[in-house]
């Protein structure tokens, strides 16, 4: 039996969408590392970005999830078939290292945190990531 999944929304993701679009935003979608990427393909053609997040939520500090690549790659697939220019993000684990697998999956946006904070040099850790793209 196929496992069923669904968005981890407390409310009604379409209006949501609606409501913060209403106001002249531009609204996103998140998604944890269990949940397929398939799950927001009905979004697609109302949000900017998807962001898939390469750690567990909760707290900083954890390593890269690099199982969760092949979702930015399967979203950016959809995107293009579909003619939508969806920018895909990732967050948890990111550093010099990571990004370059990231860019390779097709990510857009890389989100880091404990990667530049904790790091000796900042600058050179931001400098460090970049140089990934």
């Amino acid at each position: 039996m196929r496992e069923t999944f669904h968005v981890e929304a407390r409310s009604d993701i379409d209006e949501t969408i609606k409501k913060i679009k209403s106001r002249g935003l531009k609204a996103g979608l998140v998604i944890k590392p269990k949940t397929p990427a398939e799950v927001v393909y009905d979004y697609l053609d109302k949000v900017y970005m998807i962001l898939v997040m390469t750690v567990e939520p909760g707290f900083g500090g954890q390593s890269f999830m690099a199982d969760m690549l092949p979702k930015v790659t399967a979203i950016k697939q959809e995107c293009a078939k579909r003619g939508l220019d969806v920018l895909v993000e990732v967050d948890g684990g990111i550093s010099e290292k990571t990004a370059p697998a990231a860019l390779k999956a097709g990510v857009d946006v890389c989100v880091s945190g404990t990667g530049i904070f904790k790091a000796k040099d900042t600058a050179a850790a931001i400098s460090a990531i970049k140089r990934g793209y």
